[in-house]
């Protein structure tokens, strides 16, 4: 079975490139990438005691960092999930699929979004599955998101799936801020990887992906470059 490694953001990016280094030393891929972004109504949220910035003002903040470097070294598509729908849960929006150039509309589809609904994480990692072709040919997709699954998908046994039938589909599971009181146990998974680590984890756990954990924006900024720079995972010393 696949092992992803469960790291912190600041330990993954000091372990490949040091506490300054440049975008250069990303490496280029030829394979697609979807993102799959959170944008449910937790990421309205200010943290504990209602002091700091709400989620979604750091996440697109890391965004606009990472996005103009990122986008130049692959094809990258985009998933929204959390406002626009009727009802909760009917809230997934497939922005577009994997594209060249793709940078300046993520960051218009993220500055414009207004986070609200639940998270039904696994249907829309599903559908970006699709629009990767995962099962004739390889990808990545990389899922931001500050909780877990509230609409009743199962992670795991879409995990399964994708290990026993991608042709080299990897998943990346960004865990930003996650808190326990953010978590409904949908689906038949029964799970629990503690307060601060989604159920999602499983996803990165059995297609080789890693699970990183974000606390603050330079987190958030290094998870992103290390899970869609096509870095050398295979690098790090991890133990």
């Amino acid at each position: 079975m696949p092992f992803a490694p469960v790291l912190r953001a600041g330990a993954v990016w000091a372990a490949l490139f040091g506490p300054m280094a440049p975008a250069t030393a990303q490496t280029s891929c030829t394979e697609d990438a979807m993102i799959v972004f959170d944008g449910s109504g937790s990421m309205a949220e200010i943290g504990f005691n209602l002091i700091g910035t709400p989620r979604i003002s750091e996440a697109r903040e890391a965004m606009r960092q990472v996005m103009p470097e990122i986008s130049n070294l692959r094809r990258l598509g985009l998933i929204i999930y959390g406002p626009g729908g009727d009802k909760t849960c009917e809230n997934i929006d497939l922005r577009f699929g994997p594209k060249a150039g793709a940078g300046p509309q993520i960051l218009r589809d993220v500055e414009s979004l207004q986070p609200a609904g639940g998270t039904p994480l696994t249907l829309s990692v599903q559908i970006a599955a699709e629009a990767l072709q995962y099962r004739s040919q390889p990808g990545t997709i990389v899922l931001v998101t500050d909780g877990d699954e509230t609409c009743g998908g199962a992670p795991c046994e879409l995990a399964a799936q994708f290990a026993a039938n991608s042709a080299g589909l990897v998943v990346h599971v960004i865990g930003y801020k996650v808190r326990g009181d953010h978590f409904s146990w949908g689906g038949s998974d029964d799970t629990d990887y503690s307060d601060s680590t989604s159920v999602a984890r499983c996803l990165a756990e059995q297609t080789g992906g890693l699970y990183v954990g974000a606390e603050t924006i330079e987190d958030l900024i290094g998870a992103l470059r290390v899970t869609l720079g096509c870095t050398v995972l295979g690098s790090l010393d991890i133990r």
